[in-house]
């Protein structure tokens, strides 16, 4: 009777990289952290500034004494009423967004359940609006806008963006992947269609709605020339008209323009950051994939 010799397996060795890998990661994400917090340290370290210190020879870190002047100069300056400004942004912003979720989803909704033989049809005309150059509509909807008299008013400034053919189309994707089973189970119980996605649908996608809020929001706040043409009087203007206001041929107020553009962008990122973790799942949930 012959036994064999129990096989010594080898030891394994680190794999090649792992500790030069990790750190290279570490690395590339540090750069990429500094290079994106770069333009933040920027402006606030310039709105807290005066104009000397902002265009001085010789730079510092952080200004000796900070300005904390600037917010009030920023406010009380009657040339640009900017807390007006910042006030119809987010009239703006928010209506668009309520506006936008409600019809696009309805929309993207019926295209994905509702049986009707013409809806591929309507589809596809959604999908060819996009392909339309913004510059082609953008005097026709003026003009329209100019006729009806909503020439700086909130109607001139919210209702032409009301409906947007890309949020009706990731509606679309998203619906046509939410689980029937969840629709007819409604329906048995004696909802139609609206029941369904009112009781149904909108509760079990609270993600990907907040996801397209986000997205709509900054949008609406980010929007200028639009608001620029619509609101012509001062009392109708948006944070981004107004921002640019501080910049003329004849006069550039640096610590203004700094000042504004911080507080301008405080709204954005705490919907950002409140918002972020949704932003991501609902993206992934659009159907848009590999």
């Amino acid at each position: 009777m012959t036994t064999t010799a129990p096989q010594l397996r080898k030891p394994r060795g680190k794999k090649r990289g792992g500790v030069l890998g990790n750190t290279g990661l570490y690395l590339a994400t540090g750069v990429a952290a500094f290079l994106f917090l770069v333009p933040f340290y920027l402006l606030v370290r310039n709105a807290l500034s005066t104009d000397a210190e902002i265009t001085g020879e010789h730079w510092k870190f952080f200004p000796t004494h900070l300005q904390w002047g600037n917010v009030s100069d920023l406010f009380d300056d009657t040339s640009v009423d900017f807390a007006r400004s910042m006030w119809n942004s987010l009239v703006v912003a928010v209506s668009m967004t309520v506006g936008i979720l409600l019809i696009c989803s309805l929309a993207g909704y019926a295209l994905a359940r509702i049986p009707y033989k013409h809806s591929n049809k309507i589809f596809y005309v959604v999908l060819g609006t996009l392909m339309v150059p913004t510059a082609v509509t953008f005097v026709p909807s003026f003009v329209l806008v100019s006729s009806l008299g909503w020439v700086d008013t909130y109607r001139g400034l919210i209702i032409p963006g009301l409906f947007s053919g890309f949020t009706c189309f990731l509606f679309r994707q998203y619906f046509l992947g939410f689980p029937k089973e969840l629709e007819e189970a409604a329906r048995v119980d004696g909802l139609g269609y609206w029941g369904a996605y009112w009781k149904v649908v909108v509760p079990n996608s609270l993600n990907f709605f907040a996801a397209i809020a986000t997205i709509t929001f900054i949008s609406g706040w980010n929007a200028f020339l639009w608001p620029l043409v619509i609101g012509q009087d001062p009392g109708a203007w948006t944070v981004q008209v107004a921002l640019s206001s501080y910049m003329t041929n004849q006069t550039v107020v640096f610590h203004q323009i700094f000042m504004a553009t911080a507080i301008s962008i405080l709204p954005l990122v705490f919907v950002f950051l409140f918002l972020q973790r949704w932003l991501v799942q609902g993206i992934a949930q659009t159907g848009i994939k590999g």
